[in-house]
């Protein structure tokens, strides 16, 4: 036996579950909107030597030795993402998407200021403010939502919060919301209050990278975002924003939050943006929310109830409260029937966030295997079949077992059985 095996021979038990969940990822239509697929050189890089190293600090100011290489490759991930979207200044460094929006807290507000996002059962994120998240707990949160009628944000509702609240900080963009944000609008708003805006494109930073999907440039003070998600990157997390508050962000950053940076993931970052860059990628970002609006035709029309009534993004939020099942045991249906996506509250749930009414769902992955919008009417068949067979073992098995057949013929980047 080598002093340095494999995986599979240093730990079988490990090396057949990771088999297993890649072979998972490969027979289910992959539908949870925060999940995609990395392509095989993201994965390669992220898989690297470049684990072993330590690099405290910002390049060519580090506090450890042996940076030659480490230095260019986080300045080349720097670049590349300045380039992607246009900005000033790119911080590659957080570890993901909640410590980069508590970071940019930590920069600009003291504990106890006034902040504001979209509230959670609206579709907003933990890390915006709401009150179990440490950003609820250590900051005086006041969320704004939205209407009853059409579950659109209001922006009369969050002027007149801003204006009464006078919050440091503003936070749009959210999780679960199937709507275009209004960018120029928040930004008008920031300023009028003196309040910095904070703009979080966790979801739908490949779809702004690609064109599909209005910028925050030029309105937003600071951009946040994971690195996954629609951009197909690792999991990650990075900060951008205008040259003059960049000193204060990269403070927050380190050594305020965190200590060494993931070479890797910055590696892997470097990779994806440079595959974003690449015209292929419009057509990809396009092409998500075109399946994104087939499906929620297609759904729409076998009587399910939309959020918002449809989608403008890459995901769709569904109550399933007119088809007698709740989000969860939906969900669980599903799962079962080779569907993999979440149950997830819906504005103004009657119901709680751990068993709710609808569940949330997108198209970023397997638009990534090359379904295309006729693909989405077979997509809604399988989803409303499995959602009235729940409970039918045998039934959602078989549906499973067509997923998996049809699937054979769409191959999923960075897999290989």
């Amino acid at each position: 036996m080598s002093n340095d095996p494999s995986l599979a021979i240093a730990d079988p038990e490990m090396f057949a579950l990771i088999q297993g969940e890649t072979q998972r990822q490969f027979d289910k239509l992959r539908m949870i909107p925060s999940e995609n697929y990395a392509s095989r050189a993201v994965q390669e890089a992220m898989g690297s030597p470049l684990n072993n190293k330590y690099s405290e600090g910002y390049p060519r100011k580090r506090y450890y030795e042996g940076q030659q290489f480490v230095d260019p490759i986080e300045e080349l991930a720097q670049s590349r993402i300045r380039s992607l979207f246009g900005v000033e200044h790119a911080n590659v460094q957080p570890y993901s998407g909640s410590p980069a929006n508590l970071a940019v807290l930590f920069a600009f507000c003291k504990a106890g200021e006034k902040i504001m996002g979209l509230g959670l059962p609206a579709g907003g994120h933990l890390t915006h403010g709401w009150s179990v998240s440490i950003t609820g707990a250590y900051f005086d949160s006041k969320a704004y939502g939205v209407r009853r009628d059409d579950h659109r944000i209001d922006m009369d509702e969050v002027r007149k919060l801003a204006e009464e609240h006078k919050p440091k900080v503003i936070f749009c963009g959210g999780t679960a919301y199937p709507r275009l944000w209004d960018f120029a609008a928040f930004g008008e708003l920031a300023r009028s209050v003196g309040a910095i805006l904070v703009a979080d494109i966790a979801h739908i930073s490949g779809l702004i990278a690609g064109g599909a999907h209005p910028s925050p440039v030029g309105h937003a003070d600071v951009i946040t975002s994971t690195t996954h998600k629609t951009l197909r990157g690792p999991r990650g997390g990075m900060i951008m924003t205008r040259k003059e508050l960049a000193p204060a962000i990269d403070k927050a950053v380190f050594p305020g939050l965190q200590g060494g940076p993931h070479v890797s993931q910055m590696a892997a970052l470097a990779v994806a943006a440079k595959e974003a860059s690449d015209p292929s990628f419009k057509r990809y970002a396009a092409q998500v929310v075109a399946n994104a609006k087939a499906l929620a035709k297609a759904l729409g029309d076998r009587g399910y109830s939309l959020v918002s009534g449809g989608t403008d993004n890459h995901l769709l939020l569904i109550d399933l409260t007119n088809k007698n099942i709740t989000g969860k045991l939906g969900a669980k249906a599903l799962d079962a029937a080779g569907i993999e996506l979440n149950y997830n509250s819906v504005p103004f749930d009657p119901r709680k966030p751990f068993d709710p009414s609808g569940v949330r769902l997108g198209t970023p992955a397997i638009t990534s295997r090359g379904l295309k919008e006729a693909d989405m009417e077979r997509v809604a068949t399988w989803f409303d079949d499995a959602v009235q067979s729940a409970g039918a073992d045998a039934k959602l098995a078989s549906i499973a077992t067509e997923v998996q057949r049809f699937l054979k013929d769409y191959p999923a980047p960075g897999i290989a059985l």
